[in-house]
């Protein structure tokens, strides 16, 4: 046998290298998906720790001195004289209102942005995606002084300002994937009869169910872990959101149950973690089928 055959035997072929490579990146990718996701398990664990040990031992596992059960979270959502379930409720009712909104709404306009396609479309393409970058920090102390005069700091009313604040990024999806839709669909339902809203109702809504997932899953992430806006707009005397509820979890000279704080923090971010994972299929498929076109 020659060198040069021995030289090609003992050398991996391009499916074995592949193969390795595939190896290699998946243990990669393990190990900083474990990273990314040590901050949730450090609150798991430690919201069944008695407070004290919290404080000192953050970072050690619960055993039988420090193992409190479920009083955490029992002690947790029995503070103070504002029931936890009056936060989940507004929560909940903030959440689904406003992304119900946002939907709604943005897809009707990247419809008509995207087949009207004139001047004062254009214009309002490019303001609702210049939102995309103007800070939270630049406007929300004009935001509060106007909620309060338009008196729009209540639940019921908050859903409005979320419309605002969310339009820029589901209309820039929206408009990206309409534009990808053959316009002759559309104008065989017009031949039919179709009306321009049956048509949109009819026809094109139900087509764009991809990005309505997608922008979906981010609106509700987004409200629902929100912090910043509720507390600049609500009257926090009658009404408090989760993340809100947890920053008032504390007693007399400013001490913290971090063990009850660690323990409502995971209440709330479990319902999103489920959430999530059973729709980021559709996330991802939602943000490919808006970047067709821009």
């Amino acid at each position: 046998m020659t060198q040069q055959a021995l030289k090609t035997k003992g050398s991996p072929t391009p499916r074995e290298k592949q193969t390795s490579g595939k190896i290699i990146l998946t243990v990669l990718f393990a190990i900083i998906s474990l990273i990314w996701m040590m901050p949730i398990i450090i609150v798991l664990y430690n919201s069944f720790k008695e407070n004290g040990f919290v404080n000192s031992e953050v970072f050690a596992l619960p055993n039988k001195e420090s193992y409190v059960g479920f009083s955490n979270y029992i002690n947790g959502m029995t503070f103070g004289n504002y029931p936890f379930y009056y936060s989940a409720g507004y929560s909940v009712y903030i959440t689904i209102v406003s992304t119900a909104l946002i939907l709604f709404c943005t897809s009707m306009a990247a419809w008509y942005i995207s087949r009207v396609n004139d001047l004062f479309s254009r214009v309002v393409y490019y303001l609702c995606v210049f939102s995309m970058v103007v800070p939270f920090q630049m406007v929300m102390f004009t935001l509060a002084n106007t909620a309060r005069e338009v008196h729009l700091d209540t639940p019921w009313t908050i859903p409005v300002i979320y419309l605002g604040f969310g339009a820029g990024l589901a209309v820039f999806m929206f408009v990206g994937f309409v534009k990808s839709i053959p316009i002759d669909i559309e104008e065989a339902a017009a031949i039919d009869g179709c009306t321009p809203i049956r048509t949109f109702f009819s026809v094109v809504f139900p087509m764009m169910k991809p990005t309505l997932i997608s922008v979906g899953v981010l609106e509700i992430m987004w409200v629902w872990n929100d912090y910043l806006l509720p507390y600049l707009v609500l009257d926090q005397t009658k009404y408090k959101t989760i993340p809100i509820h947890i920053q008032y979890l504390q007693g007399s000279y400013g001490r913290v149950d971090l063990g009850a704080t660690m323990a409502l923090i995971m209440l709330s971010l479990l319902p999103i973690i489920i959430f999530y994972l059973a729709c980021q299929k559709h996330i991802i498929k939602g943000v490919a089928a808006g970047a067709v076109k821009g």
